[in-house]
């Protein structure tokens, strides 16, 4: 597991924007943290480092919203609005958590994830980050990290 302090917006979004750079296809970020602690602010850096010019907004209302025409396409989740893991799966949004073609980011992804497994998708393991974002003062925040599968 690995900790990170970051004292601003831009360096949380230079954090993603190296987890951008360094992903690879089939890649599944799933973001843990209270409302305001940073989550949108590091999908836009992933974005940023997947070569993503659009600007990336909250799919909050929408579910997921994907971008395109960059290194790889970013599958950007939010699940705010599901509660379980069977609603998760009425939505049709599996199937972007267990190998996507291109990189997946889920924000509030312990409602489909359970704390410390594994994942497992389509009987291999998927290579995943697991993700919290505390909130440690206004500008301040610390973001652990743990990586899991292939």
């Amino acid at each position: 597991m690995t900790t990170v302090i970051s004292h601003s917006p831009a360096k949380t979004e230079s954090f993603g924007e190296a987890w951008g750079r360094a992903a690879d296809s089939g890649f599944v970020i799933g973001l843990i943290g209270d409302l305001g602690a940073g989550k949108t602010q590091l999908v836009k850096g992933i974005a940023r480092g997947l070569g993503i010019a659009e600007r990336v907004h909250s799919p909050t209302f929408a579910l997921i919203h994907q971008y395109n025409g960059a290194r790889l396409p970013l599958f950007h989740h939010d699940l705010y609005q599901l509660d379980t893991r069977e609603q998760i799966m009425d939505a049709g949004l599996e199937e972007y958590f267990c190998r996507p073609q291109g990189v997946a980011v889920i924000e509030w992804a312990e409602r489909w994830f359970a704390r410390g497994s594994s994942v497992e998708g389509r009987g291999a393991k998927v290579a995943f980050r697991r993700v919290n974002i505390e909130v440690l003062s206004e500008t301040e925040r610390r973001i652990t990290y743990e990586d899991f599968g292939a």
